[in-house]
């Protein structure tokens, strides 16, 4: 039985796919203010685009980028209001990953 830690899930399939939504969203945000004197308020467009593609915040982004990494090197186990925190069996991983659904 595998215990899931409570709150939200910020991660990726894959750390290439993580990486390629950091691109898109920081450009995103980047590109709304770099371009606001050449195009005008039209720039502003790329604001929710950027947003968009970071999940939220670049801080949710960089916690996803953290679960993204960290998924399947890392169990937590919690009996009797203890938990502790192990190395997984990489095997055992990569087969809980290919029957994940993907995002």
């Amino acid at each position: 039985m595998t215990n899931r830690a409570e709150g939200p899930d910020f991660a990726s399939a894959s750390v290439p796919r993580h990486l390629a939504r950091g691109a898109v969203g920081f450009g995103g945000l980047a590109g709304s203010v770099a371009l606001l004197p050449v195009v005008g308020p039209v720039a502003l467009l790329l604001l929710p685009l950027g947003v968009l593609a970071l999940r939220g915040c670049p801080m949710c982004w960089t916690i996803g980028l953290v679960q993204t990494v960290s998924r399947g090197r890392l169990r937590r186990s919690c009996t009797d209001g203890t938990c502790e925190l192990t190395v997984a069996d990489r095997r055992q991983g990569a087969r809980e990953q290919d029957a994940a659904p993907a995002r």
